[in-house]
């Protein structure tokens, strides 16, 4: 995987995971939380995304460095 490819995800994923954490603390997911005990499937399906998204992006980037 390209180095880039490889950034482009490590920094969309950073992003997802910041964008669940504040959605997480929005009244949407309040209301869900007190009604259901978890948040919103939205931001579940954020916060999940952007760690795989992570995840995905620095694996790229080490296996990267190893051939260089």
């Amino acid at each position: 995987m390209n180095r880039a490819v490889s950034l482009a995800i490590l920094a969309g994923g950073i992003l997802l995971t910041i964008f669940g954490v504040v959605a997480s603390k929005s009244f949407s997911s309040d209301i869900s939380r007190f009604f259901t005990g978890s948040p919103t499937d939205k931001v579940i399906w954020m916060l999940v995304g952007g760690v795989v998204a992570i995840i995905i992006g620095l694996v790229g980037l080490l296996r990267g460095s190893k051939g260089n």
